[in-house]
């Protein structure tokens, strides 16, 4: 059994995997040694990966219970989006406005690797390229407020993004869309940024609802 730092990366990033692809629903329980036994790490290491995926919004501990995959109705996406669309926008804003000399580039590259995996049907490789993305946007706006907040706010909402991502044809809108937030940022057009952003988490409102809402 594996232990230490390494182990509870093993755990936390095979599990965060399967919650996102729906591999193990929400709701499920998550018993540590059998998190263990699956990952080939510790009962220790397999807890602290709950804890890591606690804060990240995915898993909830019941007290006196123990640990499931939490459970985000439909609503609470759409709220957490409509709060991403503010927060979003924000930091694109922001990206643009410092985008001097190179340092669009690695999200230029990103944006290279979404693309790839789209024709690729690398599905849940473009989840996490498209977390990498709005990982190197709050890098580069540099507003650790903002950056906070989204931090707390997208565990939320991953499987749901990762689900929109399997209907067909939304892989290409949703990175069409994130393709127009960067050539902007790149471009230093900071209100043309926010716009795209807005617009981008927009799209994802109206996929998620039966009935499209306009903001």
């Amino acid at each position: 059994m594996l232990r230490g730092v390494r182990a509870k990366r093993i755990a936390e990033q095979g599990l965060r995997a399967e919650i996102v692809r729906g591999a193990v629903a929400p709701g499920q329980w998550l018993v540590e040694p059998e998190l263990g036994e699956r990952y080939g790490v510790t009962r220790n290491s397999a807890r602290l990966a709950l804890d890591v995926l606690i804060a990240e919004g995915l898993v909830e501990r019941i007290p006196h219970r123990g640990a499931r995959v939490r459970v985000v109705s439909t609503a609470e996406a759409v709220a957490v989006l409509e709060c991403r669309q503010v927060l979003d926008g924000l930091l694109a804003h922001k990206a643009a406005q410092n985008a001097t000399g190179g340092r669009a580039d690695d999200l230029r590259d990103n944006l290279l690797r979404m693309q790839r995996a789209v024709a690729d049907q690398e599905l849940l490789e473009c989840s996490t390229l498209v977390r990498e993305h709005h990982r190197l946007l709050r890098e580069l706006a540099d507003h650790p407020m903002a950056s906070s907040l989204v931090a707390q706010l997208e565990g939320r909402i991953v499987r749901h993004e990762f689900q929109l991502l399997l209907r067909p044809g939304q892989a290409g809108r949703s990175v069409a869309g994130l393709a127009r937030v960067v050539d902007a940022v790149g471009e230093r057009r900071a209100e043309a940024a926010e716009a795209a952003a807005r617009a981008h988490v927009q799209e994802l409102v109206d996929a998620l609802l039966p009935e499209p809402v306009r903001a």
